[in-house]
């Protein structure tokens, strides 16, 4: 896929992950579609990118499908789409106040696998109506999780959820394949975002003492490089990419 000139969309695309792959699209050309919810940075980094804010909430599955289908209009097409929109709650299958929130697990699930399937296909059903270059339609690329492959407790539904997009994938590309639109996975470790971009080297240090190299947290611009080269990469296709300088959790 070649980037410049491509119209791009990313979900999520306020902050972090999602806001350092917006300004790398947009570096090499891409026109850039930046979704968040109202009332964060979403307006301010689209203008700085050039590109366009549409506020959405994923976990209101109608209204997304409005919203994507005004920000596909105002791009005036569709060939990359970047997922990061997400995010978990701890709660232990049984804990001492019972069993886990039933209501609880389904909000993780909505937001993080239901949220980013129905993305997904309303993504691929506005990629298939463009005129293929070297066969290729578009390219999706969703945002797992290290807990999907290696959750630790209090994560199951966080867990559960990301290993819905993990194990998605390849089913998506096959899926998909036939109309040349690819589907990939990205599963990042602990990266420097939210909450965690405010802790010191010593609170660091234990979060990543299991990592081989480098054993520090991940850069939002490191997530955005892989989602890039994924982008500029037509072999690269159904298959969720670890994204962890070899870090592996313990239980807790």
């Amino acid at each position: 896929m070649e980037i410049a000139g491509a119209r791009a969309m990313v979900v999520g695309g306020a902050s972090g992950m999602g806001r350092a792959t917006a300004e790398a699209l947009a570096r090499l050309g891409a026109r850039v579609a930046v979704l968040d919810r109202a009332g964060g940075d979403g307006e301010e980094v689209a203008h700085a990118v050039g590109g366009i804010f549409h506020a959405v909430d994923i976990t209101d599955f109608v209204a997304t499908e409005r919203v994507l289908d005004a920000a596909v209009a105002d791009l005036g097409g569709l060939h990359i789409a970047v997922n990061t929109a997400g995010g978990g709650k701890v709660q232990k299958t049984l804990g001492r106040n019972g069993p886990h929130d039933l209501a609880l697990f389904r909000q993780v699930v909505d937001l993080n696998l239901v949220g980013t399937f129905n993305l997904n296909r309303l993504q691929a059903a506005h990629m298939s109506r463009n005129d293929p270059i070297d066969d290729e339609r578009g390219v999706i690329v969703n945002t797992s999780s290290l807990a999907a492959f290696e959750g630790q407790i209090g994560q199951v539904a966080y867990a559960a959820a990301k290993a819905g997009i993990a194990g998605s994938a390849l089913v998506m590309a096959r899926d998909l394949g036939s109309l040349g639109i690819r589907v990939t996975a990205i599963a990042p470790s602990l990266f420097s975002t939210g909450a965690t971009a405010s802790f010191s080297d010593e609170q660091v240090a234990p979060l990543v003492a299991d990592a081989a190299f480098p054993k520090r947290m991940g850069r939002p611009d490191e997530y955005a490089r892989l989602a890039v080269a994924i982008a500029e990469n037509p072999m690269l296709n159904g298959q969720c990419i670890r994204l962890d300088a070899g870090q592996r959790f313990g239980p807790r």
